[in-house]
């Protein structure tokens, strides 16, 4: 059996966390021990050696091989591993930090990262305050004080915008690119369409149980009727879940043709010749995805009410969404999308179709789950390539959602910003933008935060405030998509890319004054792997980025 790390070291542990005061303790805090010259002992999980790969994951073991080097065993090839590390649900936090608060929650509002701002207050509601880190290992060129706001209405943002009360906002709304565009004051960024907006639906409550059902769904919606209408140029309708711009993303036959007549036979076939009724889930915020969810669910209601579909738009705080549709929970139809985190098919189709911690679809057939499997831990390209298309013609034929759009976005500032940038990731990075001169950067994203503490999170909005506090391994090149060293200076796979090594960048402090070493890397990782982990808490204890990256975790002990 496991050995489990203590939950809690001391009760004067969590004192010293929370008080910043001396605490007495036999069992010091990895930042301590290092402050103190003490012996580095090296960490690895499962502490009782490798974990055996028939528990359906891919990893298989994390070991501090040194006090600044990490060896990652895999079960099976990686091709994408760079990438994923990189992403910032990966990122390193100090040991003493979760130890101490993980099992209280207060890890959520104020996580220990090694980053180039460090959190100074969140006012719930209205902003998050961030302070440049003052002894940041890299290089920090931008404000004094990054401040995050957000609004839900586009022209909210823009009007803040045009008054020069913020630096920058995030996705404008689609009529307003003209507007920005012709003022001199403002710059628009535009991104690449590495998104998709799609309608979800769950399979395990009725009518959504039968594929007739879903086909119809799939063939009664005019997909090009609402990106004409409500998208921005740039645009355009999903011929497959994942970008054509991703390689092998668009592999086998495209999307079903809009059909109404096709779709009301199929309903008829279901047992629905006289329709259903049924809700649209949505939350009100704003994506590159999807630029205004009430008007464009809206428009579904009335495509559906045609083919004898009764719709009623229902509304969810942006949390609760997330939270209900990733645990299976919505039992009718509902908006929602994805965002590139990293430039690989696995990204969109892992995530969604291959993901054990991921419910939202219901049950999802081995002969989408077997491809995608190959796909992933393939390192030859032709063979790839087969798998991929295997899946997607798997994903058109089972219809777990239908894939909307291909949304252009972008992001706006102020012209005298300096290094003003959109990524295609929507993880732009604050600390190479000055603004003007000014103390403090104000930017105006689409929604708060749901929690900082990101390994447990998925929303955009929550994981572009992370990257700026909390690293990771890897982290991606300012306004691209490439991997590139970050508090590690390099990893290095094998000959078939299933173990890789990584040498820590030494030196680097966390916010509290710890120093980074190679087990606070391994406890950053372990506590998401292992569902028995005593710290497998965070916010919803779903951890579902781990489970698109390196599948099922370690299981919990009877």
């Amino acid at each position: 059996m496991r050995r489990l790390l203590p939950l809690i070291v001391g009760l004067g542990l969590v004192l010293a966390a929370c008080q910043n005061t001396p605490a007495e303790s036999t069992e010091p805090s990895a930042s301590e021990a290092a402050g103190s010259q003490a012996p580095f002992a090296a960490t690895s999980w499962p502490a009782d050696g490798p974990a055996d790969c028939d528990y359906g994951g891919t990893m298989s073991e994390i070991k501090a091989v040194d006090e600044h080097t990490v060896q990652f065993t895999l079960c099976n090839p990686d091709p994408a591993f760079l990438s994923k590390i990189a992403f910032s649900a990966m990122g390193i936090n100090d040991t003493a930090t979760l130890e101490a608060n993980m099992a209280n929650h207060s890890i959520l509002a104020g996580p220990d990262g090694t980053g180039p701002y460090m959190l100074t207050e969140w006012v719930r509601g209205d902003h998050i305050t961030l302070t440049k880190n003052p002894d940041y290992w890299g290089e920090n060129t931008g404000a004094d004080q990054l401040i995050f706001r957000w609004s839900t209405e586009s022209a909210a943002r823009l009007l803040e915008l045009q008054a020069g009360t913020v630096d920058g906002i995030d996705n404008p709304g689609p009529d307003d690119f003209s507007t920005i565009q012709a003022n001199t004051d403002l710059v628009l960024k535009g991104r690449p369409a590495l998104n998709v907006m799609y309608i979800g639906m769950t399979n395990t409550f009725a009518p959504w149980s039968d594929v007739r059902v879903r086909q119809a769904i799939a063939m009664g919606i005019d997909r090009q009727r609402i990106i004409n209408n409500f998208y921005p140029v740039g645009s355009s309708v999903a011929t497959h879940f994942t970008p054509c711009e991703i390689a092998m993303g668009c592999e086998g036959e495209d999307w079903y043709e809009y059909d109404q007549d096709a779709a009301r036979q199929l309903l008829a076939d279901a047992g629905f010749a006289d329709g259903f009724a049924t809700k649209l889930y949505y939350r009100n915020v704003v994506r590159g995805y999807l630029p205004d969810p009430v008007i464009v669910g809206t428009d579904i209601q009335a495509q559906l009410s045609e083919i004898g579909i009764d719709v009623e738009l229902t509304e969810q705080e942006s949390g609760t969404f997330l939270d209900n549709s990733s645990a299976g929970l919505l039992d009718g139809l509902y908006l929602l999308g994805w965002g590139a985190d990293y430039p690989d098919a696995t990204n969109f189709l892992d995530y969604h179709f291959n993901n054990p911690a991921n419910l939202q679809f219901g049950e999802i057939p081995a002969s989408i789950t077997g491809p995608l499997s190959t796909g992933a831990t393939t390192l030859d390209t032709e063979a790839r390539t087969a798998a991929y298309q295997e899946a997607n013609n798997a994903i058109r034929e089972f219809v777990p959602m239908i894939p909307v759009a291909h949304g252009a976005s972008a992001s706006a500032w102020r012209a005298d910003v300096e290094g003003a940038h959109s990524s295609p990731l929507t993880s732009e990075v604050f600390s190479v933008m000055n603004p003007g001169g000014r103390a403090a950067m104000v930017f105006m994203q689409n929604a708060e935060p749901i929690s900082l503490f990101c390994p447990d999170e998925s929303d955009g909005e929550t994981l572009r405030v992370c990257e700026q506090i909390t690293e990771s391994l890897y982290a991606y090149e300012v306004g691209g998509t490439a991997a590139i060293p970050s508090l590690a200076t390099e990893c290095t796979g094998n000959d078939d890319a299933s173990v890789w090594t990584c040498t820590l960048r030494e030196g680097v402090t966390f916010h509290n004054g710890g120093t980074l070493d190679a087990n606070d890397v391994v406890l950053s990782y372990a506590l998401q792997w292992d569902a028995g982990h005593p710290l497998h808490i965070g916010r919803t204890g779903e951890f579902t980025y781990w489970g698109a990256f390196f599948g099922a975790n370690l299981p919990a002990p009877e």
